[in-house]
């Protein structure tokens, strides 16, 4: 069993762009070591968007080095990129883009969301990739709700989507350079829930909604980060009302991580190079 080692709090809501009200659950540039192979989560919880006219998202930024990851639960986010990738995500979907040697996108709420308003609801996580792979080709996946597997865990217990790796032999759809575990669950009120996860894997739980109970009766309510330690083969802990959680677990990369900004490398070198090849126009253009 993997002990727990902290819970964190996430931090108050800033405004990314005027789309994106969200809150920093951790970045590299304090925690990519103890998090590897993940390098930064943003969480925008529940909010209320009024319609609207205007575009409300991010407009064009480069990124290397990783890849970004994003879990729509409400809402609809529209993603473009200079490598010719590009689609729109609602309710279950999960957009995955390999930014790996560079591109520009851009994201904003779709044009449909904008002008009904409604809630918005989503997680960007920002995998990181080995130096080999730190320069491979652009790609974009889209990952619709329904090619998302629907795990019964029996009992009344609740229901576990596999977005990334496995669970007990049924996997997910995204494609990914590293072992990585990504599952959203939705549990029922006063279960005991034990997980299977390898031994020697960085995970955490983020919770989305409601309360869970860990050992010695430590309390992780919404917006907390749940950080095990890596040794064991399992995490547990109890439910004490309905909640939603997104699990992440992955095999460490061991890898020197240098970041500044939208770019997470190896080397200072290579951040410096990462500047000047966009000021050069050579991650393309939108």
């Amino acid at each position: 069993m993997k002990k727990l080692n902290r819970i964190l709090q996430s931090s108050e809501k800033h405004w990314v762009g005027n789309g994106f009200p969200v809150q920093s659950v951790f970045s590299y540039d304090s925690m990519g070591k103890e998090l590897d192979p993940f390098l930064l989560l943003d969480y925008a919880s529940p909010y209320h968007f009024s319609p609207g006219n205007e575009k409300r998202g991010v407009g064009a930024h480069p990124h290397r080095g990783f890849e970004t990851v994003t879990v729509c639960y409400q809402g609809e986010i529209e993603h473009r990129d200079s490598s010719g990738g590009g689609g729109k995500i609602g309710p279950g979907d999960v957009q995955w883009m390999t930014a790996a040697s560079g591109l520009l996108h851009d994201e904003f709420h779709s044009k449909e969301f904008t002008n009904l308003g409604g809630i918005f609801e989503m997680a960007q996580l920002w995998v990181n990739l080995p130096a080999k792979f730190k320069n491979a080709k652009p790609n974009y996946q889209t990952i619709t709700a329904e090619k998302i597997p629907n795990v019964d865990l029996g009992e009344d217990v609740g229901l576990l989507r596999v977005i990334a790796g496995d669970y007990q032999g049924i996997k997910g759809p995204a494609k990914t350079f590293t072992p990585i575990e990504l599952w959203d669950l939705t549990l029922m009120a006063n279960k005991q829930i034990t997980l299977p996860i390898a031994d020697g894997y960085t995970t955490a739980l983020l919770v989305l909604r409601g309360e869970i109970t860990l050992e010695e009766n430590d309390l992780a309510g919404e917006g907390a980060l749940v950080l095990f330690e890596r040794a064991g083969n399992s995490i547990s802990f109890t439910t004490n009302s309905e909640i939603k959680l997104l699990l992440m677990s992955g095999e460490p990369i061991k890898e020197a991580i240098v970041g500044s900004g939208p770019f997470v490398m190896n080397t200072k070198t290579e951040i410096l190079q990462a500047y000047q090849d966009v000021r050069e126009g050579k991650m393309g253009t939108l």
